[in-house]
Order: structure tokens, then C-alpha cells, then sequence
């Protein structure tokens, strides 16, 4: 049946508004980092009147910014890898062996989820400096796993949870273990599931501030929402130079979220029914 022009108008009203929310900030990031200073600070305009590359070269060059890049990429790739193969074996274990008390795990890792950060990076803290890695990128990619592990896990939950047992029953009786119905049925049929909780996982360690200001505290380490923050003195703000960094930092993800959208999208929506 086809809906009334009022719902009609009304949908699309609301999308135009939710992509003007979207696409104005990433102009305005965009054009700030093309303008000259003279253009920024004197002659304003809303487009570039002589686009250059010079806040690109600058913070490149002089503020290094590439290291820090690599560093993000360094504590998000490793995060994502621990996190997807401990949160599969933990999603299987709870969604597929019968054993008492696993719901109750099951809302445990939600709640953990759930539970702010800032709520436990003192104790974070003392185990990294009991474990002596204070100011180290290992600090990261150990503390990091206490938010990543609780969401991919409820995630994989109900992707697993939509694929019927009955595969990997079928399979055991023609001779497959447990785990092996795991390999061979269970994991390759979770792909969409396993892509989309990669691609959060990473997000969120690429994106995460609070754990990255606490345990790191020299430029070699810090990562890159450390050092865009540090790029702010006092009440200057190099707005060129800010969004240029910026969008040098946004590349790498949105190059994973343009090769892994479908899956994101089908990966959240099982997890979501399912969960």
C-alpha cells in the first residue's frame, strides 16, 4: 500500500535535515583546511578564494602528524584482531553450550557495555603501572579491550543466534567436533557479523580519548585525538591546520566504512533482533 503524500513529505523532510547535518560540518571542514590564513582570519569567505595544501605540508611536516596516525592505526588494528577472536569464542560459548548462569553473563558483558569508562580507568591505571607499561602502546591495546570485547561479543550474540544450530548438529553427525562445526560452519557463515563487529571494534579504539590522555604523555605515543587536542594553545585555535588534521585522521576510516558498509549494516541489524 502506498503511503499518504504527508508521511511522504514528512520522511524525506527529516533525511534532508539528518544529510544538511552531516554534510555541513564536513564542508566546513573541508573548505576551512583548502582556505589560505588570509582568507581565515581576514577576508572571510565560504569557499577558498586560493585553495592551498599549506596546512596539509604543515602538520605533516612539523607537527608529524603521521606518526600519530600510525600509532591509532597500530592500537586499533591489534585491538580489533584480540577482540574479534576473543569475542567469537565467547559469543559461541554463551549462545551455543548449555551451562548454568550464562544469561547472566550474557547481561554482565551488556552491562559492562554500557558502563562509562571514566567510571573505571583508575583501576586501568593501576594495572598498567603494575604491569609497567605507563606511557607504551601496549597500555593502549590492553585497556582498549575492556570496551571492545563487551560490544562485539553481545553483537556476535544474536548473529549467532539468527544461524539455526541444526547446521552444526547436521555437521557433528557426519563426524565434525564441536569446535570444528565452529570453523567450518558456524564462523564462515558469520562473516557479515565478524566484518561488522571488526569495523566498530576499530572505530571505537580509533576514536577513543579518555584511556589515550591518561596512559600516554609524549609525542611518540599519543595518539591521533591526543594530538589534534594538543594542537589547541591556550585560546588559539589554527582552524587550517585543525581541519586539515582532521580530515587526515578520517581518511582511514572512511576507506573501512566505504569497503565494509553492507556489512555493517547487516551485521548491527542481526545483532540488534537477535540481542
Amino acid at each position: 500500500m502506498r503511503e499518504p503524500l504527508s508521511i511522504r513529505v514528512l520522511t524525506y523532510g527529516l533525511l534532508a535535515c539528518f544529510v544538511l547535518m552531516v554534510a555541513v560540518p564536513l564542508f566546513w571542514m573541508v573548505t576551512t583546511a583548502l582556505k589560505t590564513n588570509k582568507d581565515l582570519y581576514e577576508d572571510f569567505s565560504y569557499l577558498p578564494s586560493r585553495p592551498t595544501l599549506q596546512h596539509f605540508v604543515r602538520v605533516i611536516q612539523r607537527e608529524d602528524l603521521l606518526r600519530n596516525i600510525w600509532n591509532s592505526f597500530a592500537v586499533a588494528s591489534t585491538t580489533t584482531a584480540v577482540t574479534v577472536v576473543v569475542s567469537a569464542m565467547a559469543a559461541f560459548s554463551i549462545v551455543r553450550y548449555r551451562y548454568r548462569g550464562r544469561e547472566w553473563i550474557g547481561r554482565f558483558i551488556l552491562f559492562k557495555y554500557v558502563l562509562p569508562t571514566a567510571m573505571l580507568f583508575v583501576s586501568l591505571y593501576a594495572i598498567v603501572v603494575a604491569l609497567g607499561l605507563g606511557n607504551t602502546l601496549k597500555s593502549l591495546m590492553l585497556t582498549y579491550l575492556s570496551f571492545t570485547v563487551p560490544f562485539c561479543t553481545w553483537m556476535l550474540m544474536g548473529y549467532f543466534r539468527s544461524i539455526p544450530a541444526e547446521l552444526e548438529e547436521h555437521a557433528m553427525v557426519d563426524g565434525c567436533t564441536k569446535i570444528g562445526a565452529l570453523f567450518r560452519i558456524l564462523l564462515p557463515l558469520s562473516a557479515p557479523g565478524l566484518v561488522a563487529s571488526a569495523i566498530f571494534s576499530f572505530t571505537l579504539a580509533w576514536n577513543e580519548f579518555l584511556l589515550a590522555l591518561v596512559f600516554t604523555s609524549d609525542h611518540t605515543t599519543m595518539t591521533v585525538p591526543i594530538k589534534l587536542s594538543m594542537m589547541v594553545v591556550g585560546d588559539q585555535y589554527i582552524w587550517g591546520q585543525l581541519m586539515a588534521g582532521a580530515i587526515l585522521a578520517s581518511i582511514p576510516i572512511a576507506v573501512l566504512y566505504f569497503i565494509g558498509q553492507r556489512f555493517v549494516v547487516k551485521g548491527l541489524a542481526a545483532g540488534a533482533v537477535k540481542g
